[in-house]
């Protein structure tokens, strides 16, 4: 592998929408640089740098306030680049980890001391070669206290992991909704089948998160919105939003960052769960030991 891939937006928009006081991106990533952190050597796509300078103006220009920075899989379990950007933002970003199930508690302690408040297990098989659940649960149990476990995975296998997320003993936030298919609508099989998961545990969150990667529709994504926005309604303690930048895979179909910004109003209509989405939700699972 050897062509570097850019997966960004090179001129986003500057968002309709503006965000409430304290807004949080709360799904978004770093690539290297490369040169000061290399991509792991089972990296399944080799991206161009994509740094925290970019990041933060990007947040700065989206009109957000903070970031939670999760390990993109490029990286594998090396979070140098992940903690290197959270170092670099004055307080402003949080972080989530990808970690060798082997790792001590001295390590995790590291880890917490440089803004890492959780860890994320990918099931997606084209990204990752193994996901053992027996070592994952684990780790799980040995986790800092006030962490959570992030898990991403594809709606087809939603059946097979929900004993495995029934045993892990955190929080659980699940990326993109399991990436459900949208164009069934908020009554499908997938989003019924999401429903039914929730409904398990009152300590299930969910990320609102990638229209384009979704919905096939193309922007503006109505698919996604008529999906999403009831899901949105009726867990509006749960929810939590991001850009997903830079969008990882997405070079055949870069979104404008400006224009996800825009689908906020769409999933949460009223300035009440416009602020418990962007601002009370992320504070509560990445800020609490900040009191805010």
């Amino acid at each position: 592998m050897s062509d570097r891939i850019t997966s960004w937006h090179a001129a986003p928009s500057k968002p309709r929408y503006t965000p409430p006081a304290g807004a949080v991106d709360a799904h978004c990533h770093v690539f290297g640089p490369m040169a000061q952190f290399p991509f792991s050597g089972k990296a399944k796509y080799l991206p161009e740098d994509a740094g925290p300078e970019q990041l933060f103006a990007l947040r700065d220009h989206l009109g957000f306030d903070r970031n939670v920075i999760v390990q993109a899989s490029c990286h594998g379990t090396d979070n140098a680049a992940t903690l290197d950007a959270i170092a670099r933002s004055n307080g402003k970003a949080r972080g989530v980890a990808v970690v060798d199930p082997a790792i001590g508690k001295a390590e995790l302690q590291k880890l917490h001391d440089g803004g890492i408040r959780g860890i994320r297990f990918n099931f997606l098989k084209r990204l990752v070669d193994d996901a053992p659940k027996d070592k994952f649960l684990e780790v799980a149990r040995h986790l800092p206290q006030g962490w959570h476990v992030v898990i991403y995975f594809e709606a087809d296998i939603l059946e097979e992991l929900r004993p495995f997320m029934t045993a892990i003993p955190v929080p659980l936030v699940i990326d993109h909704m399991g990436r459900p298919d949208v164009s069934q609508g908020t009554d499908g099989r997938d989003m019924r089948a999401f429903r039914a998961l929730l409904e398990t545990r009152d300590d299930i969150w969910f990320k609102a998160t990638c229209p384009d990667r979704l919905d096939s529709s193309g922007d503006p994504w109505n698919d996604f919105a008529r999906s999403v926005a009831p899901l949105v309604a009726d867990y509006p303690d749960r929810c939590l939003w991001g850009t997903d930048w830079p969008h990882p895979n997405m070079q055949d179909a870069i979104p404008d960052d400006g224009h996800l910004v825009d689908m906020i109003p769409r999933i949460a209509p009223t300035a009440d769960l416009q602020r418990r989405m962007l601002v009370e939700n992320p504070a509560r699972l990445y800020w609490a030991d900040k009191g805010t």
